[in-house]
């Protein structure tokens, strides 16, 4: 089995009666990863062992994506699972294109200023809409809201989990 699993989302609950499941989604590229014919592995609270899955269909609804999977088409076959983890293995990440970076890559640098001051840690990353978001955990006071946009984002080394950004007016207040 593989070494190293990475999130992809977690069942929240059931949708219907035909075996769809509620998904709030942690994953760079969901489109990808739940596109019919993936193979996914749903990890259950207090079980070491995941339980391997193929994606039959994939929608979203109201900001959830709703999954079937193959030879479950029943609320029975999957209620099981609310509380579950969805992860991919290690195998199952492709190669991205030049300046694109895997959410697991990004959460734990370190940000700072192009002048050299040390903001924090990004934690978190939300998928919005328009451009990502990343939380950035300071070490005093609230957390940080940084868009993922160039204007901001100037320097990106993931071999030295560092991040710098050239602040707005206002952001770091």
């Amino acid at each position: 089995m593989a070494e190293k699993w990475f999130n992809v989302g977690k069942i929240v609950n059931t949708h219907g009666i035909r075996g769809e499941v509620r998904v709030i989604s942690k994953t760079d590229f969901a489109e990808e990863r739940y596109e019919p014919g993936n193979t996914l592995f749903i990890f259950k609270e207090g079980s070491t062992e995941p339980i391997e899955v193929v994606v039959e269909s994939h929608r979203i609804h109201k900001n959830f994506d709703l999954l079937t999977f193959k030879g479950m088409h029943n609320i029975q076959d999957v209620e099981q699972f609310k509380g579950s983890l969805l992860k991919i293995d290690e195998s199952q990440l492709s190669d991205l294109n030049e300046g694109e970076y895997y959410f697991h890559e990004i959460i734990g640098c370190q940000m700072y200023t192009d002048q050299g001051d040390e903001i924090g840690t990004i934690r978190e990353i939300l998928a919005t809409g328009a451009n990502d978001v990343w939380i950035v955990k300071r070490k005093t006071g609230k957390d940080l809201l940084v868009p993922y946009i160039d204007d901001i984002v100037r320097e990106i080394n993931i071999e030295e989990k560092k991040v710098i950004i050239t602040p707005m007016e206002g952001l770091l207040d």
